[in-house]
C-alpha cells in the first residue's frame, strides 16, 4: 500500500505496516494497537473515538511522523 498521508479513514494496521515507529504514538495516547485484533479493521478515527482521543491530534502526530520519518 502506498500512503501519501494518513487520513481518518486509514486503517491502523496500514499505519503500523508503513511506519512501525507509529507504535510509540499510539502507545502515548493509551492505544495498545499493536496487539489489538481491531487494528486490522479499525480506522484511525474509529480507534481514536473508542479510546476518547482527539482524532485531529492523533492525525497531526501521525502525519508529522509520515512527513519526517521520525516519531
Amino acid at each position: 500500500m502506498t500512503v501519501e498521508k494518513f487520513t481518518r479513514e486509514t486503517l491502523i494496521i496500514d499505519v503500523l505496516r508503513t511506519h512501525p515507529q507509529a507504535r510509540a504514538i499510539f502507545a502515548a495516547h493509551g492505544m495498545g494497537c499493536i496487539g489489538c485484533m481491531g487494528s486490522e479493521a479499525e480506522t484511525i478515527e474509529n480507534g481514536a473515538r473508542m479510546h476518547g482521543i482527539s482524532v485531529q491530534a492523533l492525525l497531526d502526530e501521525l502525519n508529522t511522523l509520515w512527513e519526517t520519518g521520525k516519531a
